[in-house]
């Protein structure tokens, strides 16, 4: 076999190593595409009360992780730990999210590392508070 074909052939067998090893989500990929954005609509609804953008362009959002149980786990963050809805913000995290159809439970995890800083803005997020 040539130089090349062997290289080709060790090429298509890590491709394929990578496929084996991604996560397969037992949730249809239209399903588990519907649900994200759903999610991502109903953490829309929710504002930091001192400024005037939702929590995800604000990038307060982390990590979203959907079990194929339909279960709902947020890592999210607070513009600063003292933040004064410390507090509320993860329950009305999880309402929010409890609003959309099919999601089983939800759990808000809050962190501070990373600390939050302006750069996890969204340019929408920017153009609103005159940041750009």
């Amino acid at each position: 076999m040539s130089e090349e074909a062997n290289m080709a052939e060790a090429e298509e067998r890590t491709e394929s190593a990578k496929d084996a090893s991604a996560p397969v989500s037992a949730i249809p990929p239209e399903e588990l595409e519907q649900l994200t954005d759903d999610i991502i609509a109903a953490l829309k609804t929710v504002y930091d009360p001192e400024i005037p953008v939702d929590i995800y362009e604000l990038g307060l959002i982390y990590k979203v992780d959907i079990s194929d149980d339909r279960d709902v786990v947020v890592d999210m963050t607070l513009t600063a730990p003292g933040c004064p809805v410390a507090g509320t913000m993860p329950v009305m995290v999880e309402d929010a999210i409890r609003t959309v159809e099919g999601i089983a439970d939800v759990h808000v995890n809050m962190t501070f590392d990373p600390p939050w800083d302006p750069s996890r803005m969204s340019d929408e997020a920017r153009v609103a508070l005159n940041m750009y």
